[in-house]
């Protein structure tokens, strides 16, 4: 039974604040409260062990009462929150929150009016409550579960960083390489297309991108999109544009520039996931075939598709071989292929047969066992759950049937969190701050008295849904750090058919769109192109809690006003810089959740929202804030996206945990403001302040109240800025530190290394960025210790001799190593830096030679180097030390087992001994059509994508 708790998980402990109070209440009003709050109590329990049962195997009844339980649950509350926004509203909020305005709440009882309303609610709600609970016959009362803080699992994490060592996916990946590569010399000329064909679950998706890592790199440009069931095919068109230009297109039509700008160039082209052949008719005509010897590859999972566009290649299930050995590894650990329990074999046989080869079964079921230990008589009846399952046959119903043991398996806390990512379209990158901050606003996150906070237990929750493979994550270009979530298809497919019997989420776009429901609680609009007059101002609307809308024309603005309890409003695909009619949504006193997409400006009346936790302006393009936002005292996070001017009151806002971006003009009253929101954890500032003594210290002053934080980005336009007197305190949280000037330059720096910047201090620090004026060799030696450095970006001012030695920098994928004006060499010793993959480095030529005695600076010791950027600094050296060192750097890149790319001074180096040392540059810029005048337009983003190509993914220029 799907075990969305209604409103109850946010319901209860709100009545529980006002009962623990004492307060002068009308007798029948305060003794109403406790009959609400007990009945509810025994509701939500009797939901939950209804809840361990499938939906199939309830009885009607129960269904039909847990849903009633659920309505009510939702009344009650807009009820309650209705009363509250009233008597709230223009009162000043206090740093205590939500008690201090309990207590006002029940304070604004004493006026006749709010008495008798609230009298007339509870009496009505009272005599709900009691006729819902005359269905049900009696309680059963269990320990209530408390969730607790999961990490992820490595297990987990280690079937998507390495796809392309997915058992069994050698044999298919060489047939098709040798299909799409086999022939005569005239047929390898010609364009050649394979449809990989197979049901949901099998590794289409896998084995299409294994062949791509495998051969992109020798066409001219590649692509891979995906075009799921209902595409925005414009977006999907310029998407691929970008991919194969390495720049967007600023033209109207994208087919033409497509084939303008694939002519005459080989290219290979991923097409993931076609539902319908006319999609497909649209894009290979965007594609031209000049006979270059390009490759396409689509995946489909209906035959007929795969069959008209030609090339048809049947995907296989797994072996049972390679399916002992994936289940295995998944549950036992790496290197595990058979069963180490001579108990579980016959059962896990059994299991293994049921699954049928098919990956995402078996994935999936691994994970459930996982939790089971080498309880033999659990495995059995997870065995004995899945019924015939994929024995006799591939439908989808068979595989929801596997799936959705591991959803029933769930604690219910967990389940309203996953059913919620249906709000997000078929393949969608779900980014993890939009999610959590979502969840938090729905009221799924209930952190209560524990020492988590709201943000944190989400954090967890989405962790264990990766955990049991339920949610995939997606890696950046490293594979360092996760920048967002996948739900597959087929378990997007489970939660469609759990909600198709509950109302949870209306789903409307031209697969799901269907009559409404009597109630809408929550409503995705997904690629809808019809009037808004679809959705009417009816009963069925007023009781919306939530409206996100991806990629709509629809116009909610008419109807925005009668959704009455309104908690969430995501408008981020849509332009509101022309609609007068966005007035309306400052009316919405409810909201928790407001995110807009392109508005000229954010107006005065943002101050009504009150309760707002989360407000999202990266598209405003009037980069200032009105001085009403410092009303908003819920406010815990505030994204403007591009660097912005805040207002006098900011520091107002005691309850903010993350903002970015903040501009600090020239005065030191934004940092004054600034000093109060001790509650920070993300922060990203920009810096345009002249720089003086007082202001330095004003600065630092502040950096040491913020014990919270997280993560620090900063960026500094003025030379001269020190950090010596910050003094960290307790950096355990510490995760990500970035402190850089213009042009990324050592405009901000510390005299030595902090005392704090060590291994103990900050164990769970992943990024740092920073310029050490005095670093000594020891000093580098401390960083190449920190645990979980991920990506370093260090800038020397001191001229010297580095090591780095066996055994340091363990986790280091990205490093950066600079310094301006002085000399310094960094050395590469054997078994240092295992796992780093791009290198940037600053090697001045004159000085290298002095302190080295050539320019071997031990790359090759260095086994998982891929991309090399080197800037030369040639100040006292002559040309032909200068052509001396380029030629050193490339022939070292040459004979380097991995033939990492490079790049000197910002252009392409190739190297070839036939030139005896000659070599090539290739201009970037005039390569990809980029124009140098963008800089203009947006001088700190254009430099941060010319410096870095966004590898470091600084939190000031995150959306």
């Amino acid at each position: 039974m799907e075990v969305v708790m209604g409103a109850l998980p946010s319901l209860l402990p709100k009545l529980a604040e006002i009962l623990t109070n004492e307060y002068n209440l009308q007798k029948e009003v305060k003794g109403g409260i406790k009959f609400l709050k007990s009945e509810l109590e025994f509701m939500q329990v009797a939901l939950e062990k209804i809840s361990e049962a499938p939906v199939d195997e309830l009885d009607k009844q129960d269904k039909i009462w847990a849903k009633d339980v659920r309505e009510l649950s939702y009344d009650i509350e807009d009820k309650i929150d209705t009363f509250m926004v009233q008597v709230k509203r223009n009162e000043p909020a206090t740093q205590n929150g939500f008690k201090k305005f309990i207590e006002k709440t029940l304070r604004s009882l004493k006026q006749p009016k709010s008495r008798r309303q609230i009298a007339t609610d509870i009496i009505d709600i009272k005599s709900r409550v009691e006729e819902v609970a005359k269905r049900r016959d009696r309680y059963r009362i269990d320990n209530k579960v408390v969730a607790k803080p999961v990490t992820i699992d490595p297990r987990a994490l280690v079937r998507y960083e390495k796809v392309a060592e997915l058992v069994g996916i050698d044999e298919a990946r060489d047939e098709v390489i040798k299909i799409l590569t086999e022939g005569n010399e005239v047929s390898k000329q010609q364009d050649k297309i394979v449809s990989i064909v197979g049901f949901g679950g099998l590794g289409k998706t896998t084995l299409a991108n294994v062949v791509y890592q495998k051969l992109k790199a020798q066409f001219d440009c590649t692509a891979f999109v995906s075009v799921s069931q209902t595409p925005d095919m414009d977006k999907l068109l310029k998407d691929m544009f970008y991919q194969l230009a390495k720049y967007s297109t600023k033209g109207i039509n994208v087919i033409d520039e497509l084939r303008q700008f694939l002519h005459k160039k080989r290219y290979f082209v991923i097409i993931d996931d076609i539902w319908d052949v006319s999609y497909w008719d649209v894009i290979r005509y965007a594609l031209p075939d000049d006979k270059d010897g390009s490759r396409i590859i689509t995946t489909t999972r209906k035959l007929t598709v795969a069959e008209q566009i030609g090339g048809a290649y049947r995907m296989k299930p797994l072996s049972p071989q390679n399916s002992k050995v994936l289940m295995f590894e998944r549950i036992f650990g790496k290197d595990k292929h058979t069963c180490p329990d001579e108990q579980l074999k016959e059962v896990s046989d059994r299991i293994l047969k049921k699954c049928a080869g098919v990956p995402l079964a078996i994935i999936t079921i691994a994970s459930l066992l996982v939790s089971k230990g080498k309880n033999k008589l659990e495995w059995y009846d997870v065995c004995n759950s899945i019924g015939n399952g994929l024995e006799d046959n591939n439908t989808m119903e068979s595989m929801r049937k596997v799936l959705s043991l591991s959803y029933y398996d769930m604690p219910y806390h967990l389940r309203a969190c996953f059913l919620y990512l249906s709000v997000f379209p078929e393949d969608e990158i779900i980014h993890e701050d939009r999610l959590m901050w979502l969840w938090i606003a729905e009221g799924f996150i209930q952190s209560g008295k524990k020492l988590q906070n709201s943000f944190e237990m989400a954090k967890s929750y989405l962790n264990e849904l990766v955990n049991r493979s339920m949610v995939q994550p997606i890696y950046d270009y490293y594979r360092v750090m996760i920048k967002g979530y996948r739900v597959h298809d087929m378990v997007l497919d489970l939660i469609c058919s759990l909600l198709s019997e509950e109302n949870f989420i209306t789903i409307l776009n031209s697969v799901h769109y269907t009559s409404l429901p009597e109630k809408i609680r929550r409503l995705s609009l997904q690629n809808v192109k019809t009037d808004h007059n679809m959705l009417g101002v009816s009963t069925s609307m007023k009781q919306v809690r939530s409206v996100i809308v991806f990629r709509s024309s629809i116009n909610l603005m008419t109807v925005l006003e009668s959704f009455k309890v309104l908690r969430v409003l995501d408008l981020q695909d849509c332009d509101l810089s022309q609609d007068n009619s966005l007035k309306c949504i400052w009316n919405l006193l409810h909201l928790r959740y407001l995110r807009l997409g392109k508005i000229n400006r954010l107006p005065e009346e943002v101050g009504n929202l009150q309760f707002l936790q989360t407000l999202d302006v990266a598209n405003l393009e009037v980069r200032s804030l009105p001085p009403t936002i410092g009303q908003l005292r819920h406010l815990m996070r505030l994204n403007t996206g591009w660097p912005t001017t805040m207002p006098n009151g900011i520091g107002s806002l005691t309850s903010l945990e993350e903002l970015s971006d903040v501009v600090i003009w020239h005065d030191s009253c934004t940092i004054e403001e600034l000093s109060h929101l001790t509650e920070l954890k993300d922060l990203g500032i920009t810096c345009c302040i002249d720089w003086t003594d007082s202001l330095n210290k004003s600065l630092v002053e502040w950096l040491n109240k913020l014990k919270k934080i997280q993560s620090l980005s900063i960026w500094f336009e003025s030379q001269g800025w020190n950090f010596d007197g910050w003094d960290y305190g307790d950096p355990r949280h510490l995760r990500s530190l970035q402190l850089f000037g213009d042009d990324f330059s050592c405009s901000c720096v510390f005299s030595k290394l902090p005392a704090w910047l060590n291994p103990s201090h900050v164990p769970q620090l992943m990024d740092l960025f920073i310029c050490v004026r005095e670093l000594q060799q020891e000093g580098l030696e401390i960083l190449g210790r920190l645990p979980a450095l991920r990506r370093l970006g260090l800038d020397l001012e001191i001229t010297g001799r580095f090591v780095v030695g066996a055994g340091l920098f363990p986790y280091l994928v990205e490093c950066k190593l600079g310094g301006e004006d002085e000399g310094h060499v960094v050395l590469f010793q054997q078994e240092a830096m295992p796992m780093l993959k791009s290198l940037e480095l600053t090697m001045a030529v004159r000085e290298t030679r002095e302190i080295n005695g050539g320019f071997d600076l031990g790359l090759g010791n260095l086994p998982s180097l891929q991309d090399v950027e080197v800037w030369f600094r040639c100040g006292g050296a002559s040309e032909e030390e200068e052509e001396e060192a380029k030629a050193a750097m490339g022939h070292a890149i040459e004979i380097h087992p991995n033939h990492p790319t490079l790049e000197v001074d910002g252009e392409d180096f190739h190297w070839t001994d036939e030139d005896e040392g000659a070599h090539e540059y290739e201009d970037l810029d005039a390569e990809s059509g980029t124009d140098e005048d963008e800089g203009d337009v947006a001088p700190m983003h254009h430099r941060l994508e010319k410096r870095f190509q966004v590898k470091f993914d600084c939190p000031i220029y995150r959306n």
